[in-house]
């Protein structure tokens, strides 16, 4: 089991950047796929990125695509989210989570399938203005 923690979350303008990160406790960070998540004011939470165990695939929702990367530093048990061209309804809760990956692949997180099996996060909030 991993313990997870975000960091990175603020206040920025839009078309501005944010880098989030999530580290892991424990040994098993590169046993598991992983999952950026949000969730906006009302809304219910949703997929934003998710990256295979090694880091060789990766899967965005449409609404990130070509402006948000995640990526994953597996030495450093870092998962990150580099967000750029932000807008205001990019305003959310970013969660991370983690999945087994012998159990969930990274391409059924990002359509958050058994999503009752992921470990999450705390969550940090970004906030962009217009």
């Amino acid at each position: 089991q991993v313990q997870l923690v975000e960091s990175g979350g603020g206040l920025v303008q839009a078309g501005g950047s944010l880098r989030l990160s999530c580290t892991a406790s424990g040994r098993t960070f590169s046993t598991h796929n992983m999952g950026w998540f949000r969730q906006a004011p009302g809304k219910e939470r949703s997929s934003v990125a998710a990256i295979s165990w090694g880091g060789g695939s990766t899967f965005y929702a449409e609404s990130v695509k070509g402006r948000f990367t995640i990526s994953r530093d597996n030495a450093k048990n870092t998962v990150y989210l580099q967000m750029n061209s932000l807008k205001p309804e990019d305003t959310a809760v970013y969660y991370c989570a983690a999945a087994p990956r012998l159990d969930i692949t990274a391409q059924a997180m990002v359509n958050m399938r058994l999503s009752n099996l992921y470990t999450w996060g705390q969550g940090t909030l970004v906030t962009v203005s217009s």
